[in-house]
């Protein structure tokens, strides 16, 4: 059922004036090159909490996530006490302080530049900026696809049209406003999908009888799981799936790891902690982005499975077959055929902000990793000006590969695509990143060997070992002739479980075994304010 109410325009314009204001005060703001890339430094701890969770929890996690755990169960729900122990409170308390200090110690506008710096590398910043402008469109293109199947399923016009909309608005005030109107925008947004999702359980719970009634019919489905997912591990909806299955090896190591671990190491989200005034502002957010991220992902998850028991009661079909196998489906469709049509309309915009605040966090990411760590302090050593126009230059270059993506990759993408740029950024970035703000011992050259192997490990396993992505890609069948170098369980394994060990085993070997940074270095950068 596709909503063509007046109220439906009134709403989505109302909403868009609001965010173009917001915007443009962003631009208003803009007065220089901190302000375009860090919001000035001075971030209100709200806005801070709000603007992280909205650019961590996007439509990747409501129509991709909801999706999986609507196919594959609440197993996912995992991931959430992942996220908020991981994503909030280790990142915030533990990771945050350290980088706002160093971020302001070095005057690092962006997260490569702070690597960069800290080990005085211009290699570490360039290729860092390198490695987020190629592969970050992969999960900027599954944000896409989630804000777009949503569009097409609720005003009933054509994919490829919706995704270009969205594309077009984004980046409209992202590439004037800089990182102060993202945030401003982001913690509007942020409120905004909190209310919605809130309501969406309520409207759910109210629908299937009540909480215990809706687990209990959830639980009692578990005999009509078809067999091919019955033969890789799928026990049911309310339970994990068999231990050492494929299914329980993607949902463990791809998914719950993957993204749980890897959100630590997101460019786009650690640039934030350099954006407040303070460590007690980052302390303060977290009572703020906890509550937040329960409500954003641990919903959309619970009401994804639950979704088996209407469409069930209402069609006698599960939620997979409705969606027609494809499972970013599966929650625009509950959305349209179970919620009355004003929700239907309020649920668009919090599918809208969900993916424009993520979306307008890559992008910004995207484009000062392109212009400023790659371009200018990287090919051109930093003996060019003008980072504010490189950087919108690079962001317009990056939306159009995002929408490219958007447009080619394969059905049911989002939760996997997302799924491999955080597990990249992981092997990558995390060993480096940690030893940056942790370990004074860690030396120039052993961050670039771990940068390089986490890099190419956790690529190699991409293309050669793990199933999913060795036969999409069909590089292993063409070149040995057979779909993956291992057999068995290894082609199962995410990458995150190989890739970022090796990494971490390089950091410590190579550092030990090579000169550390001058003492005058190390006291710069760990200076207390």
């Amino acid at each position: 059922m596709a909503v063509s109410s007046p109220i439906l325009g009134i709403a989505v314009a109302a909403y868009m004036i609001v965010v173009f204001y917001l915007g443009w005060l962003g631009y208003k703001q803009t007065k220089n090159t901190d302000d375009y890339m860090l919001a000035g430094r001075k971030v209100n701890p709200f806005v801070l909490a709000f603007s992280y969770g909205a650019a961590f929890i996007s439509t990747s996690a409501i129509i991709g996530f909801g999706g999986y755990a609507g196919a594959f169960g609440m197993g996912i729900l995992w991931l959430v006490v992942m996220n908020i122990f991981v994503g909030i409170f280790i990142a915030f308390v533990v990771f945050g302080s350290r980088t706002r200090r160093i971020g302001v110690n070095l005057k690092a506008v962006t997260f490569p530049e702070l690597i960069g710096r800290r080990f005085q590398s211009r290699f570490i910043q360039g290729f860092s900026g390198a490695l987020i402008t190629i592969f970050m469109p992969l999960y900027a293109g599954s944000v896409l696809i989630g804000g777009a199947r949503f569009m097409e399923t609720a005003l009933d016009i054509n994919y490829n049209v919706a995704v270009l909309i969205l594309a077009i608005i984004v980046a409209a005030y992202v590439i004037t406003g800089g990182l102060i109107a993202v945030m401003y925008t982001d913690a509007l947004q942020g409120v905004l999908m909190f209310i919605g999702m809130g309501i969406l359980l309520v409207l759910t719970y109210s629908k299937l009888g009540g909480v215990i009634e809706a687990h209990q019919a959830l639980t009692n489905m578990a005999y009509l799981v078809p067999d091919n997912l019955a033969a890789v591990g799928h026990n049911g909806w309310t339970s994990m799936p068999a231990l050492g299955s494929p299914t329980w090896w993607t949902l463990v190591s791809t998914i719950i790891l993957g993204v749980g671990i890897g959100v630590l190491a997101q460019p786009q989200l650690a640039v934030r902690f350099m954006t407040v005034k303070n460590t007690r502002s980052l302390k303060r957010a977290v009572l703020s982005g906890g509550p937040f991220i329960f409500m954003m992902a641990g919903v959309a998850y619970i009401v994804g499975a639950l979704s088996n028991v209407y469409f069930f009661d209402t069609k006698g079909m599960l939620s997979i077959d409705v969606a027609g196998g494809n499972i970013d489906k599966i929650m625009p469709e509950y959305i349209n055929s179970a919620m009355p049509d004003y929700f239907v309309v309020f649920f668009l915009l919090t599918l809208l902000a969900a993916a424009m605040s993520t979306l307008s966090s890559q992008f910004h990411a995207m484009g000062t990793a392109f212009g400023h760590d790659f371009y200018r302090e990287f090919v051109m050593k930093g003996k060019i000006g003008k980072t504010i126009t490189l950087t919108r230059v690079g962001i317009a270059t990056t939306i159009m590969a995002s929408v490219v993506l958007a447009y080619i990759l394969p059905p049911g993408i989002i939760a996997r695509a997302t799924a491999i740029f955080f597990g990249l950024c992981a092997a990558a970035f995390l060993p480096m990143y940690s030893g940056a703000i942790f370990w004074k011992r860690m030396t120039k050259e052993g961050a670039i060997a771990s940068l390089l192997v986490g890099t190419f490990s956790s690529l190699f396993w991409l293309t050669f070992v793990h199933v999913k992505e060795a036969s999409a890609l069909g590089i292993s069948q063409a070149l040995f002739g057979k779909v993956t170098l291992l057999t068995g369980t290894w082609t199962v394994i995410d990458p995150i479980l190989v890739a970022t060990p090796l990494s971490i085993i390089v950091a410590i070997v190579v550092s030990l075994m090579t000169k550390p940074a001058s003492k005058e270095h190390i006291d710069l950068c760990f200076k207390r304010e």
